[in-house]
């Protein structure tokens, strides 16, 4: 019997199906893969818009109540996402941006504009200092995207050995007197941001020259050297993985890719967040799906030039981008969050496990208010969206070792000609022992049954959480905050077969009884 607790809609949805597809799901737990990264599951703050003034820092003297300057309810819901990484300060803007604007009292940092979004003044009041303050509390790791298409390479080398030196040099000190004695850890730092378009306009093999000329500068102690990361390709071209794998190998320990999910793949006319046709809702799927195909051939060129598997492959900008949302400033990238992104977000993370042995970092865009946001903020107010419950049901999989899994006898979903896999799924043995198993239906109109077939463990039931609702563009507001959410799920097995109903258009993750 399978179990949807206490939410009632989740039963009348999985009991209004007219049909079930019948599906089998196997899983091997005698053959463990790889190891999921954790930092798959990283997350992005730029400036931009509000996703870091009023999304996460108000300053320490707000009335809304904070952490040095950093929101209390914001961070506090970010800690429960046990989040690994934060990449800040761009994108787009890393490359206009110079580090010492954003050190020293923030009443004497220069005041800029911020030409890539929206040209708004920049105060510089969240500057390397306080972005370390967020790590902190956040008790996360750090990734770090220094400038090189505005800087120097002595610019970035001096931020480098500001934020890790342990010496008495001039930087160090002038760290320590602005108050933080010990060196600071950067996890990763990226050279560079978009070099094919907003980083620069280059070429992957004038990029390739520049990375290595700034890189051979950047240097830190032995035991505090992050990992270095070249910014990479998009979408279709693998030309600059190639590129980059070849000539830039000896300095970088992995290459970028980013690709946005946009629901007409134009980006003149991206499609609504909400209100959306079901053509819309299976066209944002086919779309998103596409990143499999992507990382499989930079995979393939990174086996052909990296044999020994040195290189990671980094998806350190992805999500869904849709058309504003009207009467805001299109500069901001304000966009709803609803049931189609929460489903977008489960499509990729099976696709990043499947690829882990190569993904190991990932980061969507982005955080707060901005593209496909964890949080939705409002001067105090502030909701969780289904991207932030999606992320939140697969904490297991953080640092889980994958398991072989494969679809079988899927009932396809078809619109209009075109047709994806029913099912998506992904399982792997959590820190804890337990098998994890994360199911996704892609069809919003018809639920399905998933026969489990594990082999190595038996299988007597197995308890999680499910994500639906009624509505393709289900969404919270800040009047009804949990409109949509997980809701608990449990199933036994019977006679010794463990079958999961998976309602339409729904995410599922549970953990195997055995």
């Amino acid at each position: 019997m399978n179990v949807f607790k206490p939410t009632i809609l989740a039963l009348s949805v999985l009991a209004s199906a007219s049909a079930f597809a019948q599906v089998n799901v196997s899983i091997d737990a005698t053959k463990p893969g790889p190891v999921i990264n954790k930092n798959v599951y990283g997350q992005f703050a730029e400036h931009l818009g509000t996703g870091i003034y009023e999304g996460l820092w108000v300053g320490p003297d707000s009335k809304i109540p904070n952490t040095r300057g950093w929101r209390n309810d914001v961070v506090g819901a970010l800690k429960e996402l046990k989040v690994p990484l934060v990449r800040w300060p761009g994108g787009c803007f890393a490359d206009e941006y110079h580090w010492r604007d954003g050190i020293g009292p923030r009443n004497k940092r220069p005041v800029k504009v911020n030409t890539h979004w929206g040209g708004v003044a920049e105060d510089n009041a969240v500057g390397t200092h306080e972005f370390f303050d967020l790590v902190d509390i956040l008790g996360t790791e750090a990734y770090v995207n220094g400038n090189l298409g505005s800087g120097t390479p002595q610019e970035m080398a001096e931020w480098l050995e500001y934020m890790t030196s342990d010496s008495k040099s001039t930087l160090a000190e002038q760290r320590r007197k602005n108050g933080r004695k010990e060196p600071y850890k950067v996890a990763f730092f990226g050279v560079g941001n978009e070099a094919w378009g907003c980083g620069g306009n280059m070429k992957p093999e004038y990029y390739a020259n520049l990375y290595n000329h700034y890189a051979t500068f950047l240097k830190t102690p032995p035991n505090a050297r992050p990992k270095m990361v070249a910014s990479g390709g998009h979408s279709d071209d693998t030309t600059w993985t190639d590129v980059l794998s070849r000539e830039s190998a000896k300095f970088t320990d992995g290459i970028s890719f980013h690709f946005y999910t946009l629901p007409t793949g134009e980006w003149d006319k991206k499609g609504a967040a909400t209100g959306f046709t079901e053509s819309e809702w299976f066209k944002t799927l086919q779309q998103t799906m596409r990143m499999d195909g992507f990382i499989r051939r930079n995979v393939a060129v990174l086996d052909k030039n990296d044999p020994q598997k040195k290189l990671g492959f980094y998806v350190d900008e992805w999500g869904t981008w849709y058309d504003v949302e009207p009467g805001t400033n299109p500069g901001f990238l304000f966009q709803r969050n609803t049931l189609r992104d929460a489903v977008v977000a489960a499509l990729n993370f099976n696709i990043f496990h499947a690829h882990a042995e190569r993904v190991r970092m990932t980061m969507i865009a982005q955080m707060v208010n901005v593209l496909q946001a964890m949080i939705i903020t409002d001067k105090d107010k502030m909701l969780l969206t289904p991207t932030y419950h999606a992320y939140k049901m697969y904490i297991p999989f953080q640092d889980a070792t994958s398991l072989p899994t494969a679809v079988n006898n899927d009932v396809a979903y078809s619109v209009d000609n075109a047709s994806l896999p029913g099912i998506s799924a992904s399982s792997a043995r959590g820190k804890d022992g337990k098998v994890y198993v994360a199911l996704v239906n892609t069809n919003p109109n018809q639920a399905s049954d998933v026969n489990i077939d594990l082999k190595g463990q038996a299988a007597t039931g197995a308890t999680g959480q499910v994500l639906t609702a009624e509505a393709m563009d289900a969404h919270n507001t800040f009047d009804k905050p949990q409109a949509i959410k997980p809701a608990p799920y449990s199933a036994k097995a019977v006679n010794g077969k463990l079958t999961l109903k998976v309602p339409a258009k729904s995410v599922v993750v549970v953990s195997v009884d055995a």
